[in-house]
């Protein structure tokens, strides 16, 4: 007899695993997923399941996909930018108003000044209504602080997040997200400000990678360059926002370095997007900035398939650029901006997402990962990519115990 801690029954799976189902979203119409000491002990069709005498769950018909990832985050912040949106509204565009210091550096002054448990309190109605869709792990980033004190405080409260909410938190640090200020004109030497940054917040254990921002009004790819090598000296992966606004060559250098992954991509090279698929570093999309700054430029998808990028999908929640409390409404944005099928979204918010992360245990249902499913009342998977608003997670398991 198998030694379970807890069945679930009665539900169609998407279980995101290759060789498992009938497509690619390896489905199960009629499956079942066995737990055992927080991991998936065993997945597969009902009829088949072994015997046991685990607890059952009854899933009353849902449909279970392992719990979404969202693998790019800002969600702790100061204030917000309304105002600015008011502004876009009347014709001025983004990239104008971070010129003139506000953007990124209107969020900056409103970080600077909150102390962590405004932050927290802030954050978590935002890190409330991912979790309600079904997302069980999330990334977020610092990078509104520009300073270590502002970024320490950031992260720490990232870190405090999981102590309150039943979900898994995994942190960024983006020291090299803009120029402060206080270092107007000095972009370079704030640069190596950002780098020296790394090493004492990793000893602290408040970062799992370092990302920067390489573009035009971000930081070149030389700045860049010795932002990622002092990450490589900590022992700290990379990740890379890359090619947003042009192409710097972000995406070749987010390969060059190994990256998880590169964000954005819309002015992305097709040669740096094969060197990405070359180095194994996932595009995450982010169309809710897409669609939230009005950008006409598109990543180039067909360029990505091709060369056999792996596609994941975020929301990219922050306060200028991307308001976005909600990962499945970025789910359609992703079909109907950047004419993903259903298939390639949905591996998006999993499996892909968790690759973005470097998370090898979840992601898809299979044995031996972790046993984070989410719960949906719908009648086929597109569904989620489908509706506009609307809410049909049923429900979240994370570790195998309900959250």
């Amino acid at each position: 007899m198998a030694e379970f801690d807890r069945v679930w029954v009665n539900a169609a799976l998407c279980t995101m695993a290759s060789g498992m189902g009938s497509d690619g979203l390896g489905v199960v119409p009629d499956g079942a997923v066995a737990a055992k000491d927080g991991r998936i002990a065993w997945v597969g069709p009902r009829a088949v399941l072994p015997a046991h005498d685990a607890p059952v769950v009854d899933c009353g018909g849902s449909w279970v996909l392992p719990g979404l990832v969202d693998c790019h985050t800002h969600l702790v912040f100061g204030g917000n930018r309304a105002e600015e949106f008011q502004r876009r509204l009347s014709g001025v565009t983004y990239e104008q108003i971070a010129r003139e210091g506000g953007g990124i550096l209107s969020t900056v002054r409103a970080t600077r000044g909150a102390d962590e448990d405004a932050l927290l309190a802030a954050a978590l109605p935002r890190l409330d209504a991912l979790l309600a869709e079904g997302v069980t792990t999330i990334e977020v980033k610092s990078g509104y602080g520009l300073e270590l004190e502002t970024e320490r405080r950031m992260l720490r409260v990232a870190r405090a997040l999981p102590r309150e909410r039943v979900a898994t938190v995994v942190t960024s640090l983006l020291g090299a997200h803009a120029v402060p200020p206080e270092y107007k004109g000095r972009q370079g030497e704030y640069a190596e400000l950002a780098a020296g940054m790394i090493a004492p917040l990793a000893a602290e254990g408040l970062v799992d990678a370092v990302d920067a921002f390489c573009d035009r009004i971000g930081f070149t790819p030389e700045e860049t360059s010795a932002v990622f090598e002092a990450a490589r000296h900590a022992g700290l992966p990379v990740k890379l926002h890359a090619d947003q606004l042009s192409d710097l060559g972000g995406a070749a250098l987010a390969a060059r370095f190994g990256a998880l992954s590169a964000d954005h991509l819309e002015h992305a090279s097709p040669e740096g997007l094969a060197a990405m698929a070359a180095a194994g570093t996932v595009a995450v999309l982010l169309p809710g900035a897409t669609y939230f700054i009005r950008e006409e430029r598109r990543p180039d998808i067909a360029a990505m398939r091709r060369a056999g990028v792996r596609m994941a999908v975020a929301t990219d929640m922050n306060p200028g650029s991307s308001p976005a409390r909600s990962l499945l409404l970025m789910l359609n944005m992703a079909c109907t901006l950047y004419r993903l099928t259903v298939e390639e979204a949905l591996l998006g918010v999993t499996r892909h997402a968790a690759a973005a992360l470097g998370l090898k245990d979840r992601g898809m249902l299979a044995p031996g990962m972790r046993c984070d499913l989410a719960l949906y009342r719908i009648g086929a998977p597109a569904e989620l990519c489908y509706w506009l608003g609307g809410n049909p997670c049923a429900g979240r398991v994370v570790a195998g115990r309900d959250a």
